[in-house]
Formats: structure tokens, C-alpha cells, sequence
């Protein structure tokens, strides 16, 4: 007699795995039906130590490829996300559950916490607990349960496709393969034991190099990647040293960075003091944009507040990976001894002083160049820091808000926003390099701009020259580099002993076909090409490759591109030892092939051949209804619907020294790597030059006149560079004028209306003076530009939300960094300073800022303001300050219309 509604026995099942994977277990649950409140009693769930002992039973009685029952996925969320610390859990009653691969990947996991670990079984890379869970989210994979592990798998060709999609989401990842070939194992004594398996490669962000990752080894076409331009990859350390400042204030420090880029090699290095606000060190890593971040784990609360601000904002797929170390590494007297020790035994050519360039540097640059060393030995790059002569030192000065030395989202500052969505931006302006590797020195050209007038000058006399010379012979170059790839990376990859064959030939003939172009040049070169800076780096660049050609005798172009490494070399005359040792190789083959007259007679097949299947080579294909005929010590491994695989072990006696070959190769090729990457460097030079003439081309421009002396910047009719460009024919851009110099009027007041312009205007002239002083020509009539130390600006009204700080603070903090940083050679340009707050507020502080730019400071000043009472300036200076107003034109015929 019972009218309320039932709860059914399914309904109760999955109430009890609701409460089974709450935290606290729980004894009743109560269930409110729609005609009154029932109570239902449920049986007490099991405990987790209960659940798991369950589970243990339960997996103990099934085979090793069989599925689990209900119970065992009922507990795939537990199991999923088992850490390694709980396995003694498991195996403290039932040590028996755990099969070898189990125990196999707990011990490799306990030595690579951090990292994903693809182990290598058979014909599949698998990924086993937590690491299951992460890559069948990640890569759309699928997840199971099989024993004690969640796991997931990926074919092995498609291993470092799979590779590059994790590392890109910001994960580190460990590649663990089986050290000897099921044939062999099979055929050897050990054949019932474990697979040796070994951790073979770490990936990061930063550490992402090599032949695997650049292309696909089975698809040859691939190699042309190599051709994309690949953003910069910074691992970024920094130190801070707390103990060594004297006059500190709450919250400072000194900090110490060291940048390295594996994939080029570029290594740069800054020592600075910073304030509580972490200016400096934003500046910093804005500049550099690193994909990864060395940390101790004891940072500054400071600066791990701008950290997470800089990586909160990151995409989901483009986000910084950090890295974390114990502080000892960053203490000076550990980083003192392993420094001593790396730079006195692992480098054989190490001088006295080069060990003393490093010992020379700052000792929080000291410490993370010695976290980095730690670091990068986990990858085997560590090779890029053994010459201290090619690290390069950021500018001493803070660029926070500047364009000399400035990162380049902050040029976006000086450009319209809106334009920057399409092309509008400066570096597309200049952007007319054939080449990566050239693309990336115009960007440093661009963020560092020359400090003296000589080099300057020296550049702007080589844009001349292209400019105006008729000679053949930058023609006959530039079509040269059109063709190239990206060979700074392919050459760090050689150095690294990363390359593949693919690789190794496209840059050996790339390189030694850029020799014999440039020496075939040799004689116009010299009687047609007179700049000097042109000259030097066109005539240099052949002696620097002349090691090259001889790479490119020796090697097979077919088997190169094919991937044989047995047929790689044709001319060992020159390498005697090498070439003793592929004689060895040849004779070991010729026993192969000539054996495989005996396999044919044995499984009756006369046309039998070799295949390779997955790396392993001298495999045979045998029908099944011939598996008989197979003797007992081959091996099987491999089976099809019509035929099997079969391997014989005595063909394996002496390949690995086929494998040898290559490595050698690469070793005595690496041993040019300075002389080569000093050729790339003048190459990059020249392209970047050509650049230059391109941009000059473009009608209208003008070769500004660049002065050491005399703080001035006289510009006659320029032009916004970006929003010209973009206008192209229309012609509708208003041309305008700029006369500032330090012994005359320095400081402009610009008013006007909105949309006027005056943005627009103060960009012009900040744009230009960086174009002038890296050697370009100006989108002007006429322009004499002095060299400034800086270029500071306070431009835009937005807050930062991730730092807690309103648009007044962000005003005002940036204004005072200037107020801070700003000389009598710098070029300030504050837009519309003081909007942030009230309008009494707002005018005494613009008044204020701006007066003493004008009497203390002394900078060349372009100040927009729509406040009346700061025009009053120039009756008080006069002689150093004018005043400034938009014009516009009204088409009084459209407003009559509008007005109708």
C-alpha cells in the first residue's frame, strides 16, 4: 500500500558512485520525491583503502591483455590520477598486481616527475597514469584502463607529431624507447626478461630542436619546413640578488637574467637594479617574449606577481612554461664551482680568458648562467655557452617605456592600433627580407638602435649604393636568397648532433652552393661593389665556407634525401678513418645480400628482398602456409593477413656502426660551426641592407642626415610611415613639419580637436627618428636627426587589471619611470597626461611634469593636451617652448546637407 515513487536499482548504483569518489564517505543519502520526503537508506560505501584492496582482487585474477570488470571503472577516476607516492598503497598487500612494464615506468617516474613520458612498446609509444589522462585531453586521444594504470597510446610514426602538440601546450616531455629490437631480444639469451628501456630525450618549449621535431623522417618533402619562420624561443632565468644593495628601499633588488635561444644559439645576458614595482624587469621580459621561465623557488613575492601577470594573459596554446629549481643552484658559491668546473673540463679549448669573460660578469648573472648550464645538460645542449666571447649584454638601461632597445609590442605604442590588426606595422614597413635568419637581425636592428653616427652612416652608404648602382651583381644575390632556408637553425641542429640526413645535406648544399656563387662574383664584387660595410661581409663570407665544399663531395645527394645512412657517403678520401670503417660496413652488407641467396632456397621464394618496417631493417616477408619452412632461431615480428615478418639475427652482428658514420660526419662538420655562423651573420647583414633599399623605393623618401653632435630632430614634410603605406596612391595623408633642438625650441604643447591628428603626429616624428638611426631612409623631403638615448612615451588610458592598478596608476607610474630614466638626449612624447583623474588634478599635474621636463630635464618634448592653462608655459620659457595647434578643413557644403 505504498503510492510514493521508487528509486530503482539503477538509480541507486549510481548514487553509490557518486558517494564512492566524494573525499568523505558517506552512510545515507536523502532523496525528496515530488509527493513528500523519503529517506533511503544505502549501504555504507566502501572505503578508499577498501575500494583500492577491491580493485587489487579484482585485477589479480585476469590475464594481461584481458578487459577490467565494472568494479575497476567504477575506480578509473582514482586510478587516472594515481601519483607515483601512492603506489606502495597497491603494492603493500598484493606486490604480485604489478606487471615488469608497470614497475618499469614507476621507477622511470620517479627519476622524471615533471615530465610526460611516452614509453616506447613494440609498435606504439604509450602513455601510463596521469600522463594517459593529460594526453587523451590533449590530444584527442582515447583513455582506458588496463591493470593498474589509465593509459593511452600514439602509433610510433607519428611519435614527435604528437611531441610537438604537448610541448606546445606548455608541457615537458620525456621520450622513453626499448634499447634493443624485438628480433634481437628474441634471439638473444635474455629473451624472457623486461625490454631495456632508457630515456633517450627531453623536450620543452625552449629545447624544441632536432630532426624529428623539424620534419617527418618518412616524408623527405617535409624538409622544406625549414624554410618557415619560426618565432624566437628564449628559456629566460632569473636571479635576484637581495644581499647586495646598499641603500635599499622596501621590495628592491638586483636581478640578474640570463636568455639563451638553443635553436640559434643566441645567448644575452643583463645585470640591473629594480624597485618593488618590478619595472625593470618587465621591460625585460616583454623584450625578450620567452616561451619558458628558470626559476628559484624562492622568489620575490614581487616578482612573482609580475610573473603570474605575464603568464595569466598568455593563450591557452601560446602560454610560458616555468621551471622551477631549489635555491642552492642560484647561491654564488655553487654557481662559482660548477661554472670553474664546466668551462676548465667539458670545454677542451678553453683559454684562461674566456673563463675570466664569465668570472668577470655580475654575480647574479653568474648564478643563472649556472642554472642554465644545470638546466641544459638535462637536453645535451649545453654545447651552445662553451664560447663566453659570443654572449652579448642587454642595454644597460631600463627600456620600460622606450624604443631604443624596446620590446617590440611596445612599438605598437607609436602605431595605430587599428592598423596593427591588418599590416600596419612598422616592422612590415621594413619587412622585405628574403630570409629568416635575416627577418631576425632586422628585428634587433629595429629594437636596438646604433649609438653612433659612423655605423649609421655606414649602412645608409650601403642603401645608397643598391639604390642607385646598375651592377648585375645584387641581382644575381638577392635571387640567391630567395632560395635559401632557414639555415642558422639547421646549422645550430648539425651542432647539436640533432640533424637528420635530410637535413644535413639541405644545409651542406645550401651552404656550399652559396660559396661557389659568391666566389664566381669575386672579381665584380670587388671593382663594382664600393660600400665598405658591403664589401667586407660579400668577401668574407666565401673564405668563412670554404670548409663546406668538401661536405658536399663526400655525400650521396639520393641516399641523403632517401634517409639511407648505409649509402650516405661516395668520397672518404680525405677521411681515411671514416672511410675504413664504411669498408667495414660494406663488408658486413655484402655477407647480408650475399646470404640472401640461402634465405630464398629456404622459404622457397626466389624473388624474396629486404624490407625495412618501422626502423627495423633486413626484415623478410614469408607467407604464412611457408611459416614451416622457417628455421626455429628466426623470429617472427610481425604478422599479416597473407604474410608474416621475419627477422634473422645474425644480420645485425655489426649495423650499429652504420649509425657511426653520421655522427662522425656531423662531428668534424660542427667543428666550423663559428666560421659558418659568422658567414650567416653577413649574409643576414646583406639581406637586411637590401631591405632597406626596398623600403627607400617606396617614392617620397629621403636619406635623413644623422649627427653625433647637437641634440636636434628637424624633419621637413614627413610623413607617418605605417598609415602612408597604408593609403598607398590616395595621397590623403597631410604631410608636417618638425623643428626641435636643444639650443633653441625643444618643447612642443600640441592642442586640437579630436581625431585631429595630434597622435598621429607625434607617432610621425618618433618613428622616423628610430627609422633614421638604424640606417634607413625617412619617409620625408629633408631630415636631420641627432642620435637620442631613448625614445619615452605615455600614451593610451587603460587600467591593468592583472596588477590591481587603476588607468591614473598606470598613468602615473609610467610617467614617473620617465621622469625617472628620461636625459637631455632622449625624446619624450606624453599624450594627453593627466586624463586619468579629476580636471583640477589632472591640469596640476600635467603643469607640473611638463615644467619640469622643460627646466630639469631638458629632452626634446612633444606634449598633447587638451588643458588651456599648460599653453601658459611658453610665456614663461619663451625661447624653449611653443605652442602648437591642429588645423582642419570643414566642407561646409556637407554640413549645410546634414544640417537640411
Amino acid at each position: 500500500k505504498c503510492a510514493r515513487p521508487c528509486i530503482c536499482v539503477k538509480t541507486l548504483n549510481k548514487l553509490r558512485e557518486f558517494c564512492s569518489d566524494s573525499k568523505h564517505p558517506c552512510n545515507r543519502v536523502q532523496v525528496d520525491s515530488l509527493q513528500g520526503n523519503q529517506s533511503v537508506r544505502l549501504e555504507k560505501c566502501p572505503t578508499f583503502v577498501e575500494r583500492t584492496l577491491e580493485m587489487n582482487s579484482t585485477l589479480h585474477s585476469q590475464d594481461t591483455g584481458s578487459q577490467v570488470s565494472e568494479k575497476v571503472s567504477s575506480c578509473k577516476s582514482f586510478e587516472g590520477s594515481q601519483n607515483i607516492s601512492n603506489t606502495n598503497l597497491l603494492s603493500k598487500k598484493t606486490k604480485s598486481i604489478y606487471t615488469p612494464l608497470e614497475l618499469q615506468f614507476i621507477e622511470m617516474k620517479e627519476q622524471y616527475k615533471d615530465a610526460i613520458l611516452c614509453v616506447e612498446c613494440g609498435y606504439k609509444y604509450r602513455f601510463f597514469g596521469k600522463d594517459a589522462e593529460i594526453a587523451a585531453k590533449e590530444l584527442n586521444i582515447y583513455c582506458h584502463q588496463d591493470h593498474n594504470f589509465m593509459t593511452a597510446s600514439i602509433p610510433t610514426h607519428r611519435l614527435f607529431v604528437h611531441v610537438r602538440r604537448l610541448v606546445a601546450k606548455g608541457y615537458k616531455v620525456g621520450v622513453v624507447k626499448q634499447m634493443e629490437t624485438a628480433a634481437l631480444k628474441a634471439a638473444g639469451e635474455n629473451k624472457s626478461s623486461l625490454f631495456t628501456r632508457k630515456l633517450t630525450a627531453l623536450y620543452t618549449k625552449s629545447t624544441l630542436i632536432g630532426e624529428d621535431i623539424l620534419f617527418d623522417l618518412d616524408d623527405p618533402v617535409d624538409v622544406e619546413e625549414l624554410t618557415a619562420d619560426v618565432s624566437d624561443n628564449y628559456l629566460l632565468c632569473i636571479c635576484e640578488n637581495k644581499e647586495s644593495l646598499r641603500d635599499k628601499k622596501k621590495g628592491d633588488v638586483v636581478i640578474g637574467i640570463v636568455a639563451v635561444q638553443p635553436t640559434t644559439g643566441e645567448v644575452v645576458f643583463d645585470s640591473f637594479q629594480d624597485s618593488s614595482s618590478r619595472l625593470e624587469l618587465e621591460s625585460r621580459v616583454l623584450r625578450l617574449q620567452p616561451v619558458e621561465l628558470l626559476l628559484p623557488s624562492d622568489l620575490s613575492t614581487q616578482s612573482e606577481r609580475l610573473i603570474s601577470s605575464i603568464t595569466s594573459v598568455s593563450l591557452r596554446d601560446d602560454r610560458i612554461r616555468i621551471e622551477r629549481m631549489e635555491g642552492i643552484h642560484f647561491e654564488y658559491s655553487h654557481a662559482f664551482q660548477l661554472i670553474t668546473d664546466f668551462y676548465t673540463r667539458g670545454v677542451l679549448d678553453t683559454t684562461g680568458s674566456q673563463l675570466s669573460i664569465i668570472l668577470n660578469l655580475d654575480k647574479p648573472v653568474i648564478c643563472s648562467l649556472a642554472a642554465v648550464i644545470m638546466y641544459l645538460k638535462e637536453f645535451n645542449l649545453e654545447k651552445i655557452l662553451y664560447n663566453p666571447s659570443n654572449f652579448k649584454q642587454l642595454s644597460s638601461e631600463a627600456e620600460y617605456m622606450t624604443i631604443n632597445g624596446t620590446t617590440l609590442k611596445n612599438l605598437e605604442i607609436l602605431q595605430n592600433q587599428t592598423d596593427m590588426k591588418t599590416k600596419g606595422s612598422l616592422l612590415w614597413v621594413l619587412d622585405h627580407t628574403k630570409t629568416s635568419f635575416g627577418r631576425r637581425k632586422l628585428k634587433k636592428w629595429v629594437t636596438q638602435p646604433l649609438m653612433k653616427s659612423s655605423e649609421i652612416n655606414a649602412r645608409l652608404d650601403a642603401v645608397s649604393e643598391i639604390l642607385l648602382s646598375e651592377s648585375s651583381v645584387f641581382d644575381h644575390i638577392q635571387n640567391h636568397l630567395c632560395k635559401m632556408p632557414d639555415i642558422e637553425r639547421g646549422l645550430c641542429s648539425i651542432y647539436h648532433k640533432k640533424c637528420s640526413t635530410q637535413e644535413f645535406f639541405l644545409i651542406v648544399s645550401t651552404l656550399s652552393c652559396l660559396e661557389t656563387e659568391l666566389q664566381a662574383l669575386f672579381p665584380a664584387i670587388r671593382s663594382q661593389v664600393k660600400a665598405p660595410l658591403l664589401q667586407m661581409a660579400l668577401l668574407e663570407i666565401p673564405e668563412l665556407l670554404s670548409p663546406v665544399k668538401h661536405y658536399l663531395k663526400i655525400l650521396n645527394e639520393e641516399a641523403a634525401k632517401a634517409g639511407d645512412k648505409t649509402q650516405l657517403f661516395k668520397d672518404l678520401t680525405e677521411f681515411p678513418t671514416i672511410r675504413k670503417q664504411k669498408d667495414d660496413i660494406q663488408k658486413v652488407i655484402s655477407k647480408i645480400q650475399f646470404h640472401l641467396q640461402e634465405i630464398r632456397q629456404i622459404i622457397k621464394n626466389p624473388s624474396a628482398e629486404y624490407v625495412t618496417v618501422s626502423g627495423q631493417e633486413f626484415l623478410i616477408e614469408v607467407k604464412n602456409s611457408l611459416l614451416s619452412s622457417v628455421p626455429s632461431n628466426w623470429v617472427k615480428v610481425g604478422r599479416y593477413v597473407k604474410m608474416s615478418l621475419i627477422f634473422v639475427p645474425a644480420h645485425r652482428q655489426n649495423y650499429n656502426i652504420i649509425l657511426l658514420l653520421l655522427l662522425k660526419c656531423r662531428y668534424h662538420f660542427s667543428e666550423y660551426y663559428h666560421s659558418v655562423l659568422k658567414a650567416i651573420s653577413h649574409l643576414a647583414t646583406v639581406d637586411c641592407i637590401f631591405s632597406l633599399a626596398k623600403v627607400a623605393k617606396q617614392g617620397a623618401y629621403c636619406r635623413p642626415v644623422v649627427q653625433d653632435k647637437g641634440k636636434r630632430i628637424i624633419i621637413k614634410k614627413g610623413r607617418h610611415p605605417v598609415i602612408d603605406v597604408l593609403l598607398g596612391e590616395q595621397d590623403q595623408y597631410v604631410p608636417n613639419s618638425t623643428n626641435l633642438s636643444s639650443d633653441k625650441e625643444r618643447v612642443m604643447i600640441i592642442t586640437g580637436p579630436n581625431m585631429g591628428g595630434k597622435s598621429s603626429y607625434i607617432k610621425q616624428v618618433a618613428l622616423i627618428t628610430i627609422m633614421a638611426q638604424i640606417g634607413s631612409y625617412v619617409p620625408a623631403e629633408e631630415s636631420i636627426v641627432g642620435i637620442v638615448d631613448g625614445i619615452f612615451t605615455r600614451m593610451g588610458a587603460a587600467d591593468n587589471i592583472y596588477k590591481g592598478r587603476s588607468t591614473f596608476m598606470e598613468e602615473l607610474t609610467d610617467t614617473a619611470e620617465i621622469i625617472r630614466k628620461a636625459t637631455s638626449s632622449s625624446l619624450v612624447i606624453l599624450d594627453e597626461l593627466g586624463r586619468g583623474t579629476s580636471t583640477h588634478d589632472g591640469i596640476a599635474i600635467a603643469y607640473a611634469t611638463l615644467e619640469h621636463f622643460i627646466r630639469d630635464v631638458e629632452s626634446l618634448t612633444l606634449f598633447v593636451t587638451h588643458y588651456p592653462s599648460v599653453c601658459d608655459l611658453e610665456k614663461i620659457y619663451p625661447e624653449q617652448v611653443g605652442n602648437y595647434h591642429m588645423a582642419f578643413l570643414v566642407n561646409e557644403e556637407e554640413s549645410e546637407q546634414q544640417k537640411g
